[in-house]
């Protein structure tokens, strides 16, 4: 089996410690379960993966596989998996694992947009790399949904906001999960995610010195693996569903009506 056919992709379904309002709003038990146009959330990029020539196997991570069994497709590709407290220490107890097959195509539960398409466009683009990370450029976005509220990187030539998608192509991605680990909480803040790699780093991101693919650049030296950010075409690939605008725009999307 090729690469380009051999993927294993990883749906993180974990939840947040404590009660999660947005799910409890909508009587779910986890934000996963969530129903987004009559369908439980993790659903949509489950089927979106299993629907994808280049993915070999799907497995569905969470604290309570219990609860998502019942909504999951019957398919022997897909199996489920408990993850760990963190996304970062869930990633990385499968990099250590001597079982993982490579490469690792990772998304999450709430990736309702996702399609085979978007599949297909980003493990063609992560050819050559460790780590690759799926961008959306904030122009065409906000042309298509103006409305649309995102958390934006911004750097020379462009601000972009991830999309979800991630590559990890061999067990030399250790390096940027374990630097993960280190500034998770910080995800939503760039700027302090960029600052444990130096002072060049962060003055040229809060400065705009660099464009996105310089910096990914200088990460990768930093950390001795090639990193590169791949902009999607699809611009609706940033689009999650992490509150209830996102979810009624998803909905709308869906609908053919947005």
């Amino acid at each position: 089996m090729s690469a380009e056919q051999g993927w294993t992709a990883l749906v993180l379904a974990g939840s947040r410690p404590g009660v999660d309002p947005f799910a409890e709003e909508h009587g779910a038990a986890v934000k996963a379960l969530i129903p987004v146009a009559g369908e439980p959330m993790v659903v949509h990029p489950v089927r979106a993966l299993l629907a994808s020539p280049q993915v070999r196997e799907v497995r569905v991570l969470s604290q309570q596989p219990d609860l998502l069994e019942p909504v999951l497709p019957s398919d022997p590709r897909l199996r489920q998996s408990t993850s760990s407290g963190t996304i970062a220490e869930t990633l990385l107890a499968i990099c250590d694992d001597p079982a993982t097959q490579w490469p690792l195509l990772v998304t999450t539960a709430d990736h309702v947009l996702l399609d085979r398409e978007m599949v297909a466009e980003f493990t063609r683009a992560s050819a050559g790399a460790d780590v690759a990370v799926a961008l959306v450029e904030r122009r065409p976005l906000l042309a298509r949904f103006p409305d649309a509220q995102r958390t934006w990187l911004k750097f020379r030539g462009g601000a972009y906001s991830g999309a979800n998608l991630f590559s990890l192509t061999s067990p030399r991605a250790r390096a940027a999960i374990a630097q993960w680990r280190a500034v998770e909480q910080d995800r939503k803040r760039g700027w302090r995610v960029v600052a444990q790699f130096g002072l060049p780093l962060l003055l040229g991101a809060v400065l705009r010195l660099r464009t996105i693919h310089q910096t990914a650049a200088a990460l990768g030296r930093k950390l001795a693996i090639t990193l590169r950010p791949i902009e999607l075409s699809n611009p609706i690939a940033a689009v999650d569903v992490d509150k209830q605008a996102d979810l009624e725009l998803v909905e709308r999307i869906l609908a053919g009506q947005a």
